[in-house]
This record gives C-alpha cells, sequence and structure tokens, in this order.
C-alpha cells in the first residue's frame, strides 16, 4: 500500500475543467477520494489554457486529465486507475 501511495504522489496530474461541469465535479471528487494530487485549470476563466488543451488534444469538452503527460478524455475510470498505477477493489 505504501508503494502504491507513493506513486500516486509521483505523479503529476492536471485537471482541466469547467464551472458547470458536472463530470468534472466527478473527477475531482475521485482523485479526492484516492489521495490524488492534482492542479485544476479551469478552461472558462483561463483562454490561453482552453486554446492551448485544443492544440495538444484535439479536444473542446471537458474533464480532460493529463496524467504525466498522458491525456485522459472525461471520466475514464479505469485509464485514470491504469496511469495512476491504482488497483481496483
Amino acid at each position: 500500500m505504501a508503494q502504491q501511495e507513493t506513486a500516486k504522489r509521483r505523479k503529476k496530474v492536471v485537471v482541466f475543467t469547467t464551472p458547470t461541469c458536472p463530470w468534472c465535479t466527478r473527477v475531482k471528487r475521485y482523485l479526492t477520494e484516492q489521495h490524488v494530487t492534482f492542479r485544476e485549470v479551469n478552461v472558462a476563466r483561463d483562454q490561453a489554457a482552453a486554446r492551448d488543451l485544443v492544440r495538444r488534444t484535439g479536444q473542446m469538452g471537458v474533464p480532460v486529465v493529463m496524467i504525466d503527460g498522458r491525456t485522459v478524455v472525461g471520466f475514464d475510470k479505469p485509464q485514470i486507475d491504469r496511469l495512476l498505477g491504482l488497483t481496483s477493489h
């Protein structure tokens, strides 16, 4: 378990969101419950980040989760778990 905790802390996680997105709220809640530290970028407020997100991913929708540079579009829990090294219970 300690190794899993250490692995989660080493990951660089960025969540691109908007204030009105219910799936954004769910993904942030899930990451918090899993004790994953993340940085939130509100693309409704940060137009440069929104443009960068579209340029990097081709996605205009949110949430988009970046884990160590790997992109997860939407709340794809199995993919998020895999990239974070979390095991299913």
